[in-house]
């Protein structure tokens, strides 16, 4: 008999629902109240945002993470622009051509960078090809925090990417699908949320909430509020606007209130670190990035990968042809770091 499938490193897609957001969509769910965001806890969410990122943001709620990148850069860019993003960053490799769909057929421009950031030596040679009408625009550059590879952009990597970008005239983007996480690991080096975004010169971050336990909910968030003009237009026309938008604020302002994004978040990149130890302990299997958010990515012979699959273990090939991601979520526990480590060590000897 085939071992039980098992997808508690597959993805932080795969869990439930964090019980901070179930609560809070327990307690929004009895009455009537105002439609399409005109209710209290919509209200309360808002502020929390402003309150964490220490500005007065505009926010505005869409069900998933395609939907916020996409409608974020149509913000950024007409038509004839570029989007200058990392060749692994999800809008150009996830997103099924929403980007380009939305934007009326920007041109996405992905480069090479290590550990899945771009450096600004890659970035600044695109910003002086000049071949006049016959090339898209650079019209944005955008950066994915924490990137695809678990890496994590500090404030200075930020701020220097910003600043080249905003002197060629571009908007700054963040995809934020993990930012939580991204959060986490700053916050333990001193670096508030505040100075990992806006004062590093992002203009828009697309916060995602489904990895922090939340359900069908993403928060985009306009620094630079002027780029936010006529933005609750989009996502109506883009069939984002819930008409009960208080179940997604809810969920935010419950995880937001007290930490618990935070909390949760931490929990998630320790027990990356945790399952990342027992990989090293492994002389003949190589990390292929130092962790510093929730995901491990290591490099594992086929036959190390084919015996973990049939022991029922489930986790994706992702870089090159033997590199696979284990995630870690909020609910992953050290119960099931040692029975992967387990199994991991018992294939390997074996």
């Amino acid at each position: 008999m085939p071992a039980r499938a098992d997808y508690t490193f597959a993805s932080d897609n795969t869990t439930g629902i964090c019980p901070e957001a179930w609560a809070g969509l327990a307690a929004a769910n009895t009455g009537s109240v105002p439609s399409y965001g005109d209710d209290e806890w919509t209200a309360r969410a808002k502020t929390n945002f402003h309150r964490i990122f220490e500005t007065d943001c505009e926010v505005f709620f869409v069900f998933n993470g395609t939907a916020a990148n996409a409608l974020a850069l149509a913000a950024l860019c007409r038509s004839y622009h570029s989007v200058i993003c990392h060749d692994y960053s999800h809008v150009d490799t996830d997103e099924c051509g929403a980007p380009e769909f939305f934007t009326g057929g920007s041109k996405l421009f992905p480069l090479a960078g290590p550990n899945g950031k771009l450096p600004p030596a890659a970035v600044e040679p695109v910003l002086h090809r000049d071949r006049g009408v016959h090339f898209q625009k650079p019209g944005a550059l955008s950066l994915t925090q924490a990137t695809e590879w678990g890496t994590v952009y500090s404030p200075a990597e930020v701020r220097a990417l910003a600043a080249l970008a905003h002197a060629h005239g571009l908007a700054v983007h963040m995809d934020g699908a993990r930012f939580a996480n991204a959060a986490a690991t700053l916050q333990a080096r001193g670096v508030s949320p505040a100075d990992a975004t806006w004062r590093a010169g992002v203009d828009v971050l697309c916060f995602g909430g489904t990895k922090c336990g939340l359900q069908s909910t993403v928060a985009v968030v306009f620094f630079n509020r002027e780029l936010a003009r006529d933005f609750d237009r989009r996502v109506k026309q883009a069939g984002q606007l819930d008409s009960k938008m208080r179940f997604a604020a809810a969920q935010w302002d419950a995880l937001l209130r007290d930490g618990a994004w935070l909390r949760h978040a931490g929990h998630a990149n320790a027990m990356a670190r945790q399952l990342a130890a027992a990989v090293r302990a492994q002389p003949s299997l190589r990390l292929l990035a130092e962790p510093e958010a929730n995901g491990v990515f290591v490099e594992l012979p086929p036959a190390v990968y084919a015996a973990l699959t049939a022991r029922g273990w489930h986790f994706y090939r992702f870089i090159g042809e033997h590199g696979y991601r284990l995630m870690c979520a909020w609910d992953t526990t050290e119960q099931q770091v040692a029975a992967f480590t387990a199994d991991l060590q018992a294939v390997v000897r074996g």
